[in-house]
């Protein structure tokens, strides 16, 4: 897929369009800006799109222009966009890599550049040893220890790819498999099957009479960069996405066994083999076997899990963290689905920093199916968003109001805000606005150099305000780029039940916050939570499916989910929680 490149490529002239400060760069870099959110986030390969039907199929993604068109289609016919490379010429910076470590942004990548020579992460680490950050002006020692932590960072996620890089990839890999009628059967397997935040690998299984062929297939597909080892059963290829996928054709009668062993963690699937050895039989990845080494087991992973005394465990709970001795006593929770999500209660327009007008991003919500969507734009302190302020959410409240009278009950669209939680704990907008609202979700957007006793109380304060619906991506990490900052999720977790405050599972795959870990904490205590897509374009409430799959890993069912609720069942949530 080239939307990765496409998506940098575009960041990076957003950025330096920016610093350039011409009478027409704040326009051009916010265009640019949007164009690397839309394609970045594509979960279709952007090659195909183009393939079938050129410019005007481009001019149709969120954000992108005839202008933006072009220039894709220039670098998807010749490698290249003019433009971009005049402009690496002046600075040869990867900023990709350099803006992923959080304390650096466009100008002081650039200052860096100028100063001290740093072009990349080597340099930068070079730079970093022999401390030469802390001397320069807007830097100091403080900062220079946080870049490090951020190198540290970014070099030990080294060789991983987000969820939402990996799935759609493998999904493909599994389309062209069962499209050449080579393959019987093709499957996700291992940590992208239990969806996991971050993928080392790609696992696929198969069953085929006609090994050699799909070898032959799977390791000539355009996305694969080179052949790491080719067998009949097995063949392991390097991605252009960055990671590795081994492809293994099974036989009918191991494949069950082989799906079984090849989804769950390392110690899950010890502790599995470890119940059938004590039971009388043996376990591995070519099947179940009695005393006398007869098979048990052929298609059905299912079958493995009830002759071992167990009801069936869920893929993304297969991480031997009690879901064994759940499923020996037969009580296996019945995990939230994606079809149980009726609504969105976190989502962006163009009036901030989103892609999309609000009539648009409604019309997606309606033909996902969905009841209802809050609209939660920015508010007025996160000035990178652009957000608003009193004054500009009345007017656009009016506008909305229209919208759902047009609607007329297809879609209800609930006025609401993403307000910034301040750093005393005030909220970023006026009572008498708040309360104008159907759904406020409150966030840490700034000052997180906190100890958790301040954050923790900051965070405590804003929810005690009764103003509160949700708590957005309570722990403001970003994956691979940004560590959580420090808070005490029970002591807040116990503040959002007794004020039936929502915790937020942000289903923006670079965020997935809360985590399955946090989310496993969390549930001890009488609180609801929400998954909701954080969605910036009408696509990105396609990342919906991230966000219920990390519910599942956290053990979540619909009833602990708001928004699995019709509409009706969920204003009463909302005006319980105004009424606390």
């Amino acid at each position: 897929m080239e939307n990765k490149r496409i998506s940098e490529i575009f960041e990076e002239m957003s950025n330096i369009i920016g610093i350039e400060k011409t009478s027409t760069s704040n326009f051009e870099s916010r265009a640019y800006k949007r164009a690397a959110l839309t394609i970045g986030t594509l979960q279709q390969d952007i090659s195909d799109i183009y393939k079938q039907g050129g410019i005007k199929a481009l001019m149709e993604l969120p954000g992108i222009g005839k202008g933006l068109a072009e220039k894709i289609s220039e670098y998807l016919t010749t490698g290249h966009i003019k433009e971009y490379d005049e402009l690496k010429k002046k600075y040869p910076i990867d900023f990709t890599s350099l803006l992923s470590i959080e304390g650096i942004g466009p100008k002081k990548a650039i200052e860096l550049y100028e100063k001290l020579g740093v072009t990349d992460i080597p340099t930068l680490k070079d730079a970093l040893e022999k401390h030469k950050l802390k001397d320069l002006q807007g830097f100091g020692e403080k900062s220079e220890s946080e870049i490090a932590k951020g190198v540290t960072l970014a070099e030990s996620n080294k060789g991983r790819i987000l969820l939402s890089e990996g799935l759609p990839e493998a999904e493909k890999i599994i389309s062209i498999l069962k499209g050449s009628n080579l393959v019987k059967e093709a499957v996700i397997a291992g940590s992208t099957r239990r969806m996991r935040e971050t993928l080392g690998d790609l696992d696929i299984l198969a069953l085929s009479d006609n090994k050699t062929e799909v070898m032959d297939l799977f390791s000539k597909m355009a996305d694969v960069t080179s052949i790491i080892v080719k067998g009949p059963t097995k063949t392991t290829v390097a991605l252009n996405i960055g990671t590795t996928c081994d492809l293994r054709v099974i036989d009918p009668d191991s494949f069950g066994a082989a799906l079984q062993y090849f989804t769950g963690s390392r110690d899950h699937n010890i502790k599995v083999r470890t119940i059938a050895v004590r039971k009388g039989y043996k376990l591995n990845e070519y099947g179940l076997f009695g005393r006398s080494d007869q098979l048990i087991s052929k298609l059905n992973e299912k079958d493995i899990y009830e002759k071992l005394g167990m009801s069936y465990i869920p893929p993304e709970m297969r991480e031997n963290r009690g879901e064994i001795e759940l499923a020996e006593k037969g009580q296996i929770p019945d995990l939230l689905e994606l079809k149980d999500i009726k609504g969105d209660l976190h989502t962006h327009t163009k009036e901030t920093d989103g892609i999309n007008t609000m009539e648009q991003m409604a019309d997606y919500a309606m033909r996902k199916g969905y009841e209802y969507i809050a609209t939660t734009n920015h508010t007025k302190s996160l000035k990178v968003a652009h957000g608003m302020d009193d004054k500009q959410f009345e007017e656009y409240f009016s506008k909305v109001d229209e919208l759902n009278d047009r609607l007329k009950g297809k879609l209800t669209i609930l006025k609401g805000a993403e307000v910034d939680i301040l750093k005393d704990g005030s909220l970023d907008l006026l009572d008498k606005t708040l309360e104008s609202m159907d759904c406020v979700v409150a966030a840490v957007h700034s000052s997180t150099n906190m100890t958790e006793e301040q954050m923790t109380s900051r965070i405590v304060k804003a929810i005690g305000s009764n103003q509160v619906n949700v708590l957005a991506h309570p722990t403001g990490r970003l994956i691979n780029e940004r560590e959580p900052y420090p808070v005490n999720l029970p002591k807040v977790a116990e503040a959002c039940a007794d004020m039936r405050t929502m915790l937020e599972i942000n289903a923006s795959p670079q965020r997935l916050d809360l985590n399955d870990t946090n989310i496993l904490l969390t549930s001890k205590y009488p609180v609801i939570y929400s998954v909701n897509t954080d969605a910036h374009s009408t696509i990105h409430m396609d990342f919906m499916r991230y966000g219920v799959g990390t519910a599942r890993r956290g053990w979540l069912t619909k009833e602990r989910v708001a928004n699995s609720l019709p509409l009706n069942k969920l204003r009463e949530i909302l005006k319980k929680q105004k009424n606390v």
